[in-house]
């Protein structure tokens, strides 16, 4: 019903290559949790307590940036008023009566990690700042963010507002899918409505490949840190929660994830991969409609299970589709594949 490939058998070029390298040990880190993850495939590299809830602080203000980003337009401008202004915590001091595009209020937000400017995105968005929160939840639910409640929109505790590493890498690999969002996280620095904007975030300086994403602190949360990096056509997404070294555990995180892991062509398109059972006892050959590469680890076994249909009464035309195949490693599944009549 299957078939079953080992990195080594899969590739052998790149099995003969990769035995070379140092197998990593697992990265040491000093956070409360954290996780680690392919942002491609979903992915777990790296886990510690990864569904522990916790206080998030400033990272909160990522899926406060997608809601805005989902509503407003960039070049929508509002007046500032005397609600968002003198706001509790890090600010872009934003003046009641000064008037900012949506754009300056991101890069504001998510560089400069202003609860004003978050405040001041609320506001416009859905009119209050309970409203905004609203929706802020109804998005955590519709990405199954399960252990993710919002309060507000800037990050300031609150006894339910909460996520965990998990959540918060998940609602990450959604928010990287967003051109804006990538844009805007991942810039250095940037004169925007008459201020110079600097990001809080030092991985974009010291990690190579870092596109950003956000720090969150609170004395009661602790340093928080959501991270992404990419090298080599890969994205992998980095949070540690209540980490008082967070910058050194990121970067080492990266480094056992890429060290450890590689591109890894599995499936060849046309590829017999899997067998198709017929009503008659015999057994047909299934071929991959298309190549798959994965991010494995050396000698990891993919299995290539029948999905929909099991069985089939009579042989298609070679080429056409057959069934699904789901592409599992271990007991879970990270990707799916047509299957074809061989």
């Amino acid at each position: 019903m299957f078939k079953k490939f080992t990195f080594r058998t899969a590739a052998i070029f790149l099995a003969a290559v990769l035995l070379l390298l140092p197998v990593k040990a697992t990265p040491e880190n000093s956070a409360r949790s954290c996780i680690l993850i392919d942002a491609d495939t979903d992915r777990v590299i790296y886990e510690n307590c990864a569904d522990t809830r916790s206080l998030i602080a400033s990272t909160t203000k990522i899926m406060t940036a997608m809601v805005v980003l989902e509503h407003q337009p960039l070049n929508k401008t509002f007046i500032i008023p005397p609600e968002a202004t003198n706001i509790e915590g890090s600010s872009m001091y934003l003046k009641a009566g000064e008037c900012l595009t949506v754009e300056e209020l991101l890069y504001g937000m998510m560089l400069h990690s202003g609860n004003d400017a978050a405040i001041a995105l609320a506001l416009l968005t859905a009119g209050n700042v309970e409203e905004f929160v609203v929706l802020m939840n109804l998005k955590a639910q519709k990405l199954g963010l399960k252990q993710t409640h919002f309060e507000n929109p800037n990050g300031l505790d609150g006894d339910q507002h909460y996520s965990t590493a998990r959540d918060l890498a998940k609602l990450t690999q959604y928010a990287l899918q967003n051109e804006d969002f990538c844009r805007i996280v991942s810039t250095k620095s940037i004169q925007a409505a008459g201020r110079s904007l600097r990001n809080h975030n030092r991985l974009l300086w010291l990690c190579d490949g870092c596109i950003g994403v956000k720090t969150g602190y609170t004395k009661a949360a602790g340093r928080i840190l959501v991270s992404a990096a990419r090298r080599n056509g890969r994205c992998l997404i980095a949070v540690t929660i209540c980490d008082g070294n967070d910058w050194q555990d990121h970067l080492r995180l990266y480094d056992y994830g890429f060290g450890q892991y590689q591109n890894t062509m599995v499936i060849e398109e046309n590829e017999i991969v899997a067998q198709m059972p017929m009503m008659d006892g015999s057994t047909l050959p299934l071929k991959a409609g298309e190549s798959l590469e994965l991010f494995l680890c050396e000698n990891e076994t993919i299995e290539v299970r029948l999905e929909m249909p099991q069985f089939a009464f009579v042989k298609g035309e070679e080429g056409s589709y057959a069934a699904q195949g789901g592409v599992y490693l271990g007991t879970k599944k990270i990707a799916q594949i047509p299957l074809l009549w061989g």
